[in-house]
């Protein structure tokens, strides 16, 4: 079962009733969204309504077929769904979405605010959210206006007064610590952590023979990393022996391109998450990757045999001079044990 928890004795109460509306913008948040559900978090049915263009049919098509009672997909959308009544919830998975913010400053009818996960940037949501200054929620790796900024603010400040109305709960597969979570507690912001209890009770989609198998990384589109080293990594794996490789959904066609001419690399269809994916491993399979959110979940999913994960520290001579020592510092955490 999901482990819930609120204060040290006290567990998030588990709603039974009501209906939920999901915006989902990426394939984990799809999978978060119906773990939580699963949970029984978020009442008796919910609406997922993806965001017009992600892609995100592949992993719709795998839930249908195996999604718990009471979720219902609905037509993807440009913008995030509004609740009907006050008694509803409003779940989503990037607080730092522009969409998002603007619907939480205009003041969404619902009885509760629940953010599900969506990897690294909910722990660095949480971070900002109990800072003792105010900070804005904007994305660490992209250039922002002072209007950008200032909404960014004014998003920190309103999911702060959320919290003291006890009306927000955050939900994560991935680590938060003890002192963390004591200072979301004071604060009134609700905790619930999950270990994919629901993904492990599903049939395993896919298998792969290839002896490795590699996560592509985004930190190349998002220039936090030098490309050249990137390909150079990946050469290095192939030259032990075939690699399937896994792209990440940010990475571009320019790139895949030239990973394809890699000998013995072959490129996997970009479909369902990584963590649907690759939860089993055959005998002799290792997995490898660049910190990312997918090193800590694939932890909790292969238990015994995520010793046959090597995730790769990213050399400083990787990091592009853009990227800021926190946001490297940040990536760089998914690597702990």
């Amino acid at each position: 079962m999901m482990k819930l928890t609120q204060h040290d004795t006290n567990e998030v109460p588990r709603p039974r009733f009501g209906t939920a509306h999901v915006w989902v913008e990426s394939p984990l948040q799809l999978l978060s969204a119906v773990e939580t559900h699963a949970a029984g978090l978020l009442g008796t049915d919910i609406r997922i309504i993806p965001r017009h263009g992600m892609p995100l049919e592949a992993t719709t098509e795998a839930m249908l077929r195996h999604a718990p009672a009471g979720v219902q997909f609905e037509p993807a959308a440009r913008k995030p769904p509004q609740p009907k009544s006050a008694a509803e919830r409003y779940v989503t998975g990037d607080a730092y979405s522009g969409k998002i913010q603007r619907a939480l400053l205009a003041g969404v009818r619902a009885k509760e605010i629940v953010i599900i996960d969506d990897g690294m940037a909910t722990l660095a949501l949480i971070k900002q959210l109990i800072s003792a200054d105010p900070t804005p929620l904007v994305r660490a790796r992209t250039k922002n206006s002072a209007a950008r900024t200032a909404m960014g603010l004014a998003a920190w400040h309103r999911l702060r007064q959320l919290a003291r109305e006890d009306r927000l709960l955050i939900v994560s597969a991935l680590y938060v610590d003890l002192e963390s979570r004591q200072r979301m507690a004071d604060l009134g912001i609700k905790f619930a952590q999950h270990k994919f209890e629901w993904l492990a009770t599903q049939p395993v989609a896919e298998k792969f023979t290839e002896p490795t198998l590699l996560i592509g990384s985004a930190m190349v589109a998002d220039n936090l990393i030098h490309e050249q080293p990137y390909l150079q990594w990946i050469e290095e794996i192939a030259a032990e022996g075939p690699v399937a490789y896994f792209p990440h959904r940010r990475e571009t066609p320019e790139l895949l391109a030239k990973i394809s001419t890699i000998d013995q690399v072959v490129l996997k269809e970009h479909t369902i998450p990584i963590e649907m994916r690759l939860r089993v491993l055959r005998p002799g399979q290792e997995i490898r990757a660049l910190p990312s959110t997918v090193i800590p979940s694939l932890r909790l999913l292969l238990g015994p045999d995520s010793r046959f994960l090597y995730p790769q520290v990213v050399p400083d001579g990787w990091w592009t001079a853009s990227t800021p020592i926190e946001l490297r510092e940040h990536l760089s955490s998914s690597l702990k044990v």
